[in-house]
């Protein structure tokens, strides 16, 4: 290890060095760590992890940064750090690495798949020993490695990997947020003086330095490079002292007068250094051939502390290279890019050859636009839509034609809106309507303006807009209008009541009188014109169409058809329209699966929610509460809102008021902001459950009543069922009537043993006698013969309070004894003790679960175990949850210790399910 006494650049950095320190320490005791420096320019991250690296010396230290001109370059910081990594680049990790990175073909993989080779990559790696990975600049990281590297940081545990980021404030990396962070400010005065003297040796007025302190706030950097440049009779009188609008612009400039006391060859050479971001000097020093240069005019630049040139180009600090490049002239800006172009191999790097052509052109060229159109195309199949955005961007600013010009600034908008810059897809959309456009393009751009739209407000006018982008593109026959359609009906079913009068009526009807007209459907083609005819000619009119639709969904499932898998996971509300547990079920399962095996980032959010809620029914919470928490954790990893309203329904279910409330409430806020009215509706639905576990009738009626405002999608019937049940109990048998009535006509249609077994329990709660009781047996044989077990354990304490108001006692405690400890071990707090007081006032007293016996584990601990159980490898438990082998192994572990087995199989799912699942 390296001296422990920092440098002079880290006096007055004892408590950020000795949080490092601590990183190294956890690092030998084997854990992993991650950390993210943030601060202003010049204020000491990088010394940090220089300070990192001396610490960290015997073990293996690999490093990549951010530059700003390579921004767009897709992986291009991945690649940094994996080049320093090939030795472990093999098999399934440098199939999916290499094809990434530009380097093998193959279809473009998923980020998710990059993710996890790159953790497994790490993982492999730190087997050998320690290993710390050092990324600074993260701000000018290219979006796709900052993404990867952010969810590979979320996923280390049982590794010995240190990963830190150094990142600029403000205008850093939102990918970071969530993690452990540690705010890197300026120095104190005491040690800002001691710095500052260092480097200011003559005589100076102590105002003078008590405002050179003030004014650099104890930022480093500019204690040790502001006063350069100025004379000892300016430093002695206070004249000439620094100002300007910003400390960066300052000490930039205060590079810029040491580059304006260099020869022009000299600055020239540095300029082509700071426009080219890789580093190669060999690349370099071709490229001096091309500016006739000598290779000995960059010693002065050395000599300066600039720049150092050995085997790679390293600039003395990343301001220094962009003083560098925004002191240069246009025109010599061009030339450099210029011979930096002539001086890369086309075969091997053509994109970055293609910007430097594209930096190096002043007017309209075709050829240079043209190439980076290319490398567009590049970029999108590796996974880089920003960077695809952004070649497609200059390629329409280079192009001479008009109507060329206007087609590639639309492709460029659509490229913009899937790299998620809404502004710049805007500014691009103005640019196109511009130039000369056919039908056919404007159709397409006023989709994307639609869809921009609806990911800003899914409310207001979004869903009309889309309607209208779709009728235009069925009326040009174009092959994008069924998808249209489905994202207009689509963004009708998410505003429910928030959207327009009528608005889904009027959708449904135009997507319907579209496909009418179309060639043959497939699966999606099904499932549209199914639910189109649902809002046209109502529930009972649709379900024959929804039955086919939902059966041709769940063959292509089978079948493993890729193109229905993004929307595979949507056939869930339809089956849960259907009361079809076992459609489902199947869609789910395969949903989810075929999600994970594809690596499918956007889908597997709601894939995992979909899975959840069905085990939700069933009863199995843990299951819920496992996949909602991955969920939760994917969509943390991709910047996006978690998937709230699961969360809240599983609140509501475990009956705990004060939680269930506040996560409803969460809920309802961020869908009024979505101007989502159909997740208003499912947060009234989970009042009303929540209400009539509480036994607050009166507040669970209401609650069921507004949620059957709006007939919507997958939660009306259940809604209507809830309403029956709190309206009885609340005295209003002719409002539970009306309910119950409508539940009949749809269960009946629908015909499932789950939709007949909650009519058959809703209906006897308004029936007397042996008619009742009929009911009541009824709905428990129907529903015993389903998944819905929840379900099942509430019609087992309805026909137990019955029994009990008819004086039945003995048989009343039999069903709620059933009742209280199904519901007791599910986690349906509030229903179980309503079984419990109905027990008592029996005069039995319900069974106390026992909870000095069980142990507890984590939630990712307990889904570890239930797939090792079901008898997946570590391998396969790793790939199915985005984990790298060594955290499988090491929860494996911790679930042994806790259960007290000795092997996986002893791990039986009754073992796994009696245990406690806490937060970690």
């Amino acid at each position: 290890m390296a001296s422990r006494h920092p440098s002079p650049r880290l006096e007055g950095r004892q408590a950020e060095c000795a949080t490092l320190d601590r990183m190294v320490a956890e690092l030998g005791a084997g854990r992993s760590s991650v950390l993210v420096l943030r601060g202003e320019a010049g204020v000491g991250k990088t010394a940090l992890l220089e300070y990192l690296a001396s610490r960290a010396s015997s073990y293996r230290v690999v490093r990549a940064a951010g530059v700003e001109s390579e921004v767009e370059l897709p992986f291009g910081g991945l690649h940094q750090l994996c080049a320093q990594l090939g030795e472990f680049r093999t098999g399934v990790r440098r199939t999916a690495l290499d094809t990434a990175f530009g380097l093998a073909p193959g279809s473009a993989p998923d980020r998710f798949q990059v993710g996890v080779a790159m953790l497994n990559l790490l993982a492999e790696a730190a087997e050998r020993g320690p290993l710390v990975c050092l990324v600074d600049d993260v701000q000018w990281l290219d979006q796709v490695s900052a993404q990867t590297l952010a969810f590979v940081a979320r996923r280390l545990l049982a590794e010995r990997v240190a990963l830190v980021f150094a990142v600029r404030e403000p205008g850093g990396s939102d990918v970071l947020t969530g993690l452990d962070e540690l705010f890197v400010t300026g120095l104190g005065y005491a040690d800002a003086r001691a710095l500052l003297d260092t480097v200011i040796t003559g005589v100076v007025d102590e105002r003078v330095r008590d405002t050179f302190v003030a004014e650099t706030r104890g930022n480093p950097l500019a204690l040790l490079e502001l006063h350069r440049g100025l004379s000892a009779g300016q430093l002695a009188s206070g004249f000439g002292l620094p100002g300007g609008p910003g400390l960066t612009s300052r000490i930039e400039d205060g590079f810029v007068r040491r580059l304006d006391q260099l020869p022009p060859e000299t600055r020239l050479l540095l300029l082509a250094a700071a426009a080219e971001p890789v580093g190669d000097a060999a690349l370099l020093w071709r490229a001096a051939e091309y500016l006739d240069t000598s290779p000995d005019a960059v010693f002065l630049a050395e000599s300066a502390d600039l720049v150092h040139i050995g085997a790679r180009v390293r600039f003395r600090h990343p301001l220094i290279r962009s003083a560098v490049y925004g002191a240069a002239s246009p025109a010599e800006q061009r030339r450099v890019h210029n011979a930096l172009a002539l001086a890369t191999d086309a075969e091997v790097d053509p994109d970055r050859r293609a910007w430097h052509r594209a930096y190096a052109t002043a007017g309209l060229d075709e050829e240079v636009a043209a190439e980076l159109e290319s490398a567009a195309g590049r970029a999108q199949a590796r996974g880089g839509a920003a960077a695809a955005a952004a070649c497609l961007e200059r390629a329409s600013e280079l192009t001479p034609d008009p109507g060329r010009r206007a087609t590639r600034a639309l492709a460029a908008a659509a490229a913009k809106f899937r790299a998620g810059e809404p502004d710049a897809a805007d500014a691009l959309l103005t640019i196109a309507a511009l130039g000369p456009t056919d039908e056919l393009q404007a159709a397409h751009a006023a989709r994307l303006r639609a869809q921009l739209a609806f990911a800003r407000q899914r409310g207001g006018e979004s869903g009309t807009l889309l309607l209208e982008a779709a009728n235009r593109l069925a009326d040009l026959d174009d092959r994008f209008a069924p998808q249209a359609y489905l994202e207009a009906l689509g963004a009708a079913v998410f505003a429910g009541r928030l959207g327009a009068e009528r608005s889904l009526e009027k959708v449904a009807a135009a997507a319907r009188a579209a496909r009418q007209a179309a060639a043959p459907a497939g699966p999606m083609d099904l499932l549209l014109d199914a639910v189109a005819t649902q809002f046209t000619d109502g529930y009972n009119a649709a379900v024959p169409s929804l039955r086919r639709a939902l059966h041709d969904f769940r063959d292509a499932a089978q079948r493993g058809d890729e193109q229905v898998v993004q929307w595979l996971w949507r056939g869930c509300p339809v089956a849960a329209e259907l009361w079809d547990d076992d459609a489902w079920h199947d869609l789910s399962c395969r949903g989810l699966e075929l999600a994970r095996g594809l690596g499918a980032l956007g889908v597997m959010p709601g894939a995992l929610t979909y899975r959840a809620a069905l085990h939700l029914h069933a009863g199995e919470f843990v299951a819920a509460n496992l996949l909602l928490t991955e969920s939760d954790s994917i969509a943390a990893s991709m910047a996006s809102a978690p998937a709230r309203e699961a969360r809240f329904l599983l609140e509501a279910w475990r009956g705990d008021e004060e939680t269930a409330l506040a996560s409803i409430e969460l809920g309802v806020r961020d869908a009024r902001a979505r101007g989502e009215g159909r997740a208003l509706s499912l947060a009234d639905h989970a009042a009303a459950v929540l209400y009539n576990g509480l036994r607050h009738y009166d507040k669970a009626m209401e609650a069921a009543r507004s949620a059957c405002a709006q007939e919507d999608l997958g939660i009306f019937g259940w809604s209507l069922a809830e309403w029956v049940e709190a309206a009885v109990r609340s005295g209003a048998p002719s409002v539970a009537s009306d309910a119950l009535q409508r539940l009949r006509d749809r269960t009946s249609a629908a015909g499932t043993d789950w939709a007949l077994g909650i009519l058959a329990r809703s209906a006897a709660l308004l029936a007397d006698g042996r008619r009742a009781d009929d009911l009541y047996q009824e709905a428990i044989e129907r529903l015993s013969r389903t998944r819905m077990a929840v379900h099942k354990a509430r019609a087992h304490l309805l026909y137990g309070e019955w029994l009990r108001r008819q004086d039945r006692r003995q048989v009343a405690r039999d069903q709620l004894r059933t009742a209280h400890d199904s519901l007791s071990d599910m986690g349906a707090v509030a229903f179980a003790e309503r079984a419990r007081l109905e027990l008592a006032a029996t005069g039995e007293k319900a069974r106390t679960r026992s909870t000095d016996v069980r142990q507890e584990l984590t939630a990712q601990e307990a889904q570890i175990a239930h797939l090792a159980a079901a008898g997946l490898t570590n391998a396969e438990i790793a790939t199915e949850l985005f984990l790298s082998r060594h955290t499988v192994d090491w929860h494996l572990r911790k679930v042994f210790t806790k259960l007290a087995v000795r092997s996986r199989r002893q791990l039986a799912p009754s073992l796994i399910d009696a245990a406690s699942v806490v937060e970690a």
